[in-house]
């Protein structure tokens, strides 16, 4: 992730694709952020809210990934899995390991865990941001 001050000021612009698929993941992001499942959009309606004190995104490109939700400054990848992460576990494993030794931490929730209490994740999804931006002061 190569990380530059904007021209507008200090806001740093973060740069997290890899330039020779972006074009065709681009596409697939813009498709994912207008057909999100269920439980993204719930989670989405509280996290792009603020309510962790944390700047998110939504459908965000990684190198050759989309994550769910990604907190840039403090390195943290969201996943909200659905039943198909079931027979993916393999691919999943594969694409964590990927995203750790790219510096991000990746944390993991169940469509379920979201639809029965959304609230609690978001809970949990804050004490966790929390914790990181503590631990780095």
């Amino acid at each position: 992730m190569n990380e530059s001050n904007s021209s507008q000021g200090n806001k740093p612009i973060y740069h997290t694709a890899n330039p020779k698929t972006y074009q065709f993941i681009k596409e697939m992001q813009v498709y994912l952020k207008n057909n999100l499942t269920p439980a993204e959009k719930i989670m989405w309606e509280h996290l792009r809210k603020k309510q962790t004190d944390h700047k998110i995104r939504r459908q965000h490109v990684i190198d050759d990934f989309i994550v769910d939700f990604v907190c840039l400054g403090l390195k943290v990848v969201i996943e909200i899995d659905g039943k198909i992460h079931l027979q993916q576990k393999e691919y999943d494993a594969l694409r964590t390991a990927y995203l750790n030794e790219l510096g991000f931490e990746v944390i993991r929730f169940t469509n379920e865990e979201v639809m029965e209490n959304s609230e609690k994740v978001t809970h949990q999804i804050k004490a966790y941001l929390d914790e990181k931006r503590a631990s780095k002061l």
